[in-house]
């Protein structure tokens, strides 16, 4: 078995990754930090994880818990995790971030669209993106991952193949898309009580969304992003539109080149299928389609993904199996949740 340890847990995708963690055939967790929860049963925060962790409880994030694991899970906000990977570096085997602070390859871009300067720049480039059907093969030998944004991963796994395919323009590409509740973690605000969000759905972070620039380093274009929230509690649709480099362009093409580039990845899945959240729930899959309008010259991708699996817990647990030299399936379901 693989000790691992996860900092951050008492939040939404730290209860992903013990979800997760629970049905890994490899993985053991040793602790589980929530410093606002700390010494609160993680049961009683979450009933679900009940069978798998009887007893245990939220720590407080200490070093000294580093002496019983090869592996830890870093699921914190922002500028968080910082602070906290220079105490790891020496100490664990790998480290999967979930968080946004090593996505980013250098400090300035931090700084635009985060506001704030980033106090680690010269470990930036030490972290391997984590997006395994892009990256695979730096993963398998990496110590540090820095797991996709949910937004990031959604919009990227449909255009990428099309843009290295040169079928797709990459000055006017405009990514739609709509998250559940749950990406917004765990701790109330006022725009997602269930009476703010129930009936209602709406635009957000209109191009400023800090998902944006990650969007653009995957792609390698230039990326207009609006996201939107949705009154349900986990999934994400996004609707991607770019113009054709050839006006002969069909949708039997853009379907056949994601459909070859996707051929042999065990949670991709592309089909004619229009995507549905409901069919990724709880799973690590990505269903994707396209579609070219004729008539107003359009090409039309669109992802759908579990926001707390393949655009998080999910994508993190994949990435180190790869990391760890294990199935890179093992723990992870392929099969959504359905009804």
């Amino acid at each position: 078995m693989i000790p691992i340890g996860i900092v951050g847990a008492s939040g939404f995708t730290g209860a992903e990754l013990l979800r997760l963690a629970a049905q890994h055939p490899e993985f053991e967790v040793k602790f589980a930090t929530g410093d606002s929860m700390a010494g609160t049963a993680i049961e009683e925060l979450y009933p679900s994880l009940a069978a798998a962790y009887p007893g245990m409880v939220f720590d407080a994030w200490s070093t000294e818990l580093l002496d019983s694991v090869e592996v830890v899970f870093l699921g914190l906000p922002h500028g968080a995790s910082q602070g906290i990977v220079p105490q790891l570096i020496d100490s664990v085997r790998l480290i999967v971030d979930l968080g946004a602070d090593f996505r980013l390859k250098t400090s300035a871009e931090y700084l635009q669209w985060y506001g704030e300067a980033h106090t680690q720049p010269d470990l930036l480039s030490s972290f391997v993106y984590g997006l395994p059907e892009l990256h695979r093969e730096q993963l398998q030998t990496a110590t540090r991952i820095a797991t996709p944004g949910c937004y990031p991963t959604a919009a990227s796994l449909p255009l990428v193949p099309l843009v290295r395919a040169g079928l797709i323009q990459t000055d006017r590409i405009i990514v739609d898309a709509a998250s559940g509740v749950s990406g917004a973690g765990r701790p109330p605000k006022p725009n997602t009580t269930f009476c703010a969000v129930d009936s209602d759905f709406t635009a957000y972070g209109l191009m400023n969304h800090r998902h944006t620039p990650e969007m653009e380093m995957n792609i390698g274009a230039t990326v207009l992003f609006t996201p939107h929230l949705a009154p349900m509690s986990r999934g994400i649709l996004a609707t991607c539109y770019a113009q054709p480099v050839d006006v002969s362009l069909s949708t039997e093409d853009v379907l056949q080149v994601l459909s070859d580039f996707y051929a042999n990845e065990p949670f991709v899945v592309v089909s004619e299928r229009l995507p549905s959240t409901k069919a990724t729930l709880g799973s690590n899959s990505a269903h994707i389609t396209a579609r070219v309008d004729e008539r107003t010259s359009t090409v039309i991708a669109l992802c759908a993904i579990d926001n707390l699996g393949k655009g998080a817990a999910g994508a993190a647990v994949q990435c180190a199996n790869l990391a760890s030299g294990l199935d890179e399936t093992a723990g992870l379901q392929q099969v959504g949740t359905y009804p």
